[in-house]
């Protein structure tokens, strides 16, 4: 195993295979001095700016505007939805002084944007021509978390948050399918990262909401990963900022409001530890910030000429045709240390360029995903790579899907539900709807949670509930989390 090995398999030992290749990999570093704030490193920041790039495109193409909100929050913009300042709370980080002085009111480092959002909201929405109104940031939020890991849960996260008002409630409930169609076309068509998107229960939903969908994917050590919600709001905030338009027929009316927040940070985490192998990162083209690299290999200085000249040559064409490449021209470094490093980094494809190489019009291509190597002539090259930039993504989705769906299984009784969760498995079973049902069962199994109802089922009857025996009204999913 060379010094960038990854010393443990990930199926043997997730968390320690996770923080490893946060490490090796150069994806963060954890030595910054206030506990749940990480520093972001190149590579992530790279994969992190595709991830955001890809839903900005989406939210863009469906009518959004972006915009930047103040970090801050004044408190009393808090107090004016009772259910949204109890949900968070106790979980803001809160600026009381500047210099030597004492503020005159508390403000708030944003834990999510809703009460900054709405405030200006009543200010810009005045009558039906101001609507809909589609507007988005891009942005750390701050929550006090009192158990972190990077990318997973953190007291500093990226995400990004979608706030939108409507005219009508029919027009918010057909943007809540935008929302999870958006989160379908990014997280599974472009990431292939497979996820269910799950009604919550009433207790579990957003603070202030009427109903809060999310997207809960699975990770290598069976619990399940939150990495997209969508909230219907109804009115509540607005009657609560008093955001209200005159409508067409010359009557005042409150507005109907979503808001959308795919978890960037957590989709990064997902991407690592769902495609990830025990030599490191495995990258879809879509985020991977080098599609290709070109290691040059020569051992006698008569053949680092027409080695160099081919590799440089090989970078513009492939450049030309829309894609990142990198020619690795570390002299201090073996080419066998190389193909470590570019194998832990995730980069899909790498080409070695040696005196054959160079000499006979063709390169020897080797795939992050399949590990297979083979030879491709030099005129068809980028015609090979457009082919396996599909079939990569296509191998990672198939391998991600058929490792959830494995993962998943049906219970009927209390006894298979403790076995499937002991067993690290998303249990699927029918469920009485009661709160004090989700709760003991989250107790008696240190940890289940009653994740939600698929979006496709109806309440009926569904026999008796796995957990307590009672009438079951509607089937959900549950799980361990992070």
């Amino acid at each position: 195993m060379s010094e960038l090995g990854i010393t443990v398999k990930k199926s043997e030992n997730f968390s320690e295979w996770y923080t490893q290749v946060l490490q090796k990999a150069e994806l963060v570093d954890l030595r910054y001095n206030v506990q749940g704030f990480i520093v972001h490193r190149p590579w992530l920041m790279r994969i992190i700016k595709n991830i955001y790039r890809l839903f900005e495109e989406e939210l863009e193409r469906t009518g959004h505007e972006p915009v930047l909100f103040p970090l801050v929050i004044p408190e009393e913009n808090f107090e004016r939805e009772k259910e949204h300042v109890e949900g968070f709370k106790p979980e803001v980080f809160w600026v009381t002084e500047a210099g030597d002085e004492k503020l005159d009111r508390r403000l708030a480092l944003r834990p999510t944007s809703e009460t900054a959002f709405y405030y200006m909201y009543s200010y810009w929405i005045k009558g039906w021509r101001d609507l809909p109104l589609k507007l988005y940031q891009s942005v750390s939020v701050y929550r006090y978390e009192k158990n972190t890991r990077p990318l997973i849960r953190g007291r500093e996260f990226l995400w990004i948050e979608a706030h939108d008002a409507f005219a009508t409630r029919e027009e918010a409930l057909k943007q809540i399918e935008e929302d999870m169609e958006n989160s379908r076309r990014v997280i599974w068509e472009k990431l292939g990262i497979p996820f269910l998107f799950l009604r919550r229960p009433p207790w579990d939903k957003f603070g202030g909401a009427e109903d809060t969908y999310a997207a809960d994917t699975l990770m290598p050590d069976g619990r399940v990963l939150q990495v997209s919600s969508t909230h219907d709001l109804g009115q509540r905030f607005a009657k609560a900022f008093n955001v209200v338009f005159l409508d067409r027929d010359g009557e005042k009316k409150y507005v109907w409001q979503t808001c959308y927040g795919p978890g960037v940070w957590r989709i990064a985490a997902a991407l690592i530890a769902v495609h990830g192998d025990d030599k490191g990162l495995v990258l879809p083209f879509s985020v991977a910030p080098v599609h290709v690299v070109i290691i040059p290999i020569f051992y006698k200085e008569k053949d680092k000429g027409p080695v160099m000249e081919k590799a440089h040559r090989l970078k513009k064409t492939l450049e030309e045709a829309g894609y990142r490449v990198i020619v690795d021209d570390r002299e201090e470094r073996t080419p066998g240390w190389k193909f470590n490093d570019w194998e832990l980094r995730g980069v899909p494809v790498r080409l070695e360029i040696g005196r054959r190489e160079a000499n006979g019009g063709y390169v020897t291509l080797a795939r992050r995903d399949t590990g297979e190597k083979e030879r491709v002539e030099d005129g068809k090259l980028v015609e090979r790579i457009k082919a396996i930039e599909v079939e990569f993504l296509k191998n990672l989705q198939e391998r991600a899907k058929r490792f959830f769906e494995e993962n998943i299984v049906d219970a009927k009784s209390r006894e298979e539900v403790e076995k499937a969760l002991k067993e690290r498995k998303i249990v699927r079973m029918p469920f009485c709807g009661r709160e004090d049902c989700a709760a003991d069962l989250k107790e008696a199994t240190d940890g289940g949670k009653v994740r939600g109802t698929p979006l496709d089922l109806k309440e009926g009857d569904y026999g008796r509930c796995a957990w307590c025996g009672r009438p079951a009204r509607m089937v959900v999913y549950v799980a361990k989390s992070y």
